[in-house]
């Protein structure tokens, strides 16, 4: 016997979706939820149809949390800090405050952190950026910067001039790191190169107005990005054993099952456009597996024989 049939770790929109799919489809569900995360960040909500732009992520969430309560999944308050395959079919989890859990399928929807430059910056969501798709529309014809040393960053920048042709790369005093032929493109691409450190932030009514550097110059701005990598919290897929691809996602399939048989792995945890519709997509894919995997009927000509 196990807890529940199906056990979902994280709360943002892939792993609610997930849970909503398996609870309405008749299976006994639990999604243990630390709280935080990118979604409960965003000032606005972007991009989702049926939902209006002056909607936060806070209230965007807390509408699932009602509707999972709603339909009967068991909501924990809680981090899970490890896990474990006990049998076949039956996975363990144990959170911080001493609780264990069993289940036989296995979400893991616990996304990752993006990296951050060090101060000073402008207020996250009010200057500070980190999602291009969500975000770009915001500075059309407007002057951005996008702050970072490597590919990405190399990268983001010349995208940018999709959306307007005042786009300055900010090493802030870092040697870059991307390649010869990078270099070659942003020197035939119309962006400023600005290698001197950030030292202060003008802001206008809580958002950026201009950024201040060491050389005494200041740089008026809408807004702008920062490309420092991300930290994807896969520690708990690294215990089950799941693969992960070389820049920490963990892999999947097309249903987003993992390596590891009944473990599935969604959201911003997983390769693919870090949005929100894609997210819901991923966890009612799993959830819909799952069903399929766990269901009673049809029971085949065999297992009625027997």
């Amino acid at each position: 016997m196990v807890d529940y049939e199906a056990l979902v770790v994280g709360g943002g929109p892939a792993g609610m979706t997930a849970a909503l799919y398996t609870t309405r489809l008749g299976h006994s569900t639990a999604i243990i939820n630390a709280g935080g995360g990118r979604a409960a960040m965003m000032k606005d909500t972007h991009n989702l149809i049926g939902v209006t732009e002056d909607t936060s992520g806070i209230e965007f969430l807390n509408t699932g949390w009602e509707q999972l309560e709603q339909y009967g999944s068991d909501i924990i308050r809680d981090k899970v800090t490890s896990t474990e395959k006990l049998s076949k079919n039956v996975f363990s989890v144990t959170t911080s405050s001493g609780e264990s859990y069993t289940t036989e399928n296995l979400v893991l929807a616990t996304g990752f952190s993006d990296n951050t430059p060090d101060p000073p910056l402008p207020p996250t969501g009010r200057g500070l950026h980190y999602c291009l798709h969500c975000d770009a529309y915001m500075f059309q014809d407007e002057s951005v910067y996008v702050m970072g040393h490597n590919e990405s960053a190399a990268h983001v920048a010349m995208i940018m001039l999709n959306f307007t042709d005042e786009v300055d790369l900010l090493t802030r005093g870092h040697n870059p790191v991307w390649s010869d032929e990078t270099e070659e493109l942003l020197q035939k691409h119309p962006i400023t190169l600005i290698h001197e450190e950030v030292s202060g932030i003008q802001k206008k009514e809580g958002w950026l107005n201009a950024l201040e550097f060491e050389d005494g110059s200041v740089n008026e701005y809408k807004g702008g990005f920062a490309m420092y990598g991300s930290n994807y919290n896969n520690d708990l897929a690294k215990q089950l054993g799941c693969e992960l691809n070389d820049d920490g996602t963990i892999v999947v399939d097309e249903s987003n099952r993992t390596t590891i048989e009944n473990v599935y792995a969604v959201g911003d945890i997983i390769s693919g456009h870090n949005q929100i519709p894609v997210a819901l997509g991923e966890g009612a894919k799993a959830g819909i597996d799952i069903h399929y995997s766990t269901r009673t009927y049809p029971k085949s000509l065999s297992e009625l024989s027997e």
